[in-house]
């Protein structure tokens, strides 16, 4: 890997990174519900923890998910045995009132989802490219639910079996220094 830590960090952040060969290998339930119990356990606003999970890994729902995907995205996603689209509740359940932390607090169950992944070997993927008004319509999203995000999830796979435009991007990224993220 060519990051460079200037501090020690959780081995699990170090090796995090997303990539677009998956193996077909089914990812076990155990392994699946430890992820979600992570994002379960992830913080939010006033505890509203506002992150749904609609999650296909097998069948008609796989279908309909991978349906869902820009054709970008799915000539490599379409290996990957799970894929969980992400959502969050608009409003607070406490008082109705539009929740402005709902989408921060998905994306850090999010965080925790993807991090325990590789602490089990596994790797995730997630994508902006998709369309969300059949996701809408294919999984009866009711409106007061942001869909955020899809998240490929499996074992890694072979790198040579991708399109040759997309091996070069089969690594981890560079990041940005972090003096670089200061305002």
């Amino acid at each position: 890997m060519n990051r460079t830590f200037e501090y020690e960090i959780m081995p699990e952040i170090k090796e995090r990174w997303s990539p677009r060969a998956f193996s077909q290998d089914a990812v076990s339930e155990t392994d699946l519900f430890a992820l979600l119990e992570a994002a379960r356990y992830a913080p939010s606003c006033n505890n509203e923890q506002p992150w749904r999970f609609i999650v296909a890994q097998e069948g008609d729902r796989l279908q309909r998910m991978r349906s869902i995907l820009n054709d970008g995205n799915r000539r490599w996603a379409i290996q990957a045995p799970v894929l969980i689209l992400i959502l969050s509740k608009k409003n607070f359940e406490s008082n109705g009132k539009e929740n402005h932390w709902s989408m921060f607090d998905a994306g850090t169950a999010w965080g925790y989802l993807s991090l325990e992944a590789q602490r089990r070997g596994l790797y995730t993927h997630a994508m902006g490219g998709y369309n969300r008004n059949l996701a809408r319509s294919l999984f009866s999203i009711p409106d007061d639910y942001q869909i955020i995000t899809v998240v490929a999830v499996g074992k890694p796979g072979d790198k040579w079996k991708l399109d040759e435009d997309l091996l070069d991007r089969e690594k981890p990224n560079v990041r940005k220094n972090l003096e670089d993220l200061f305002l």
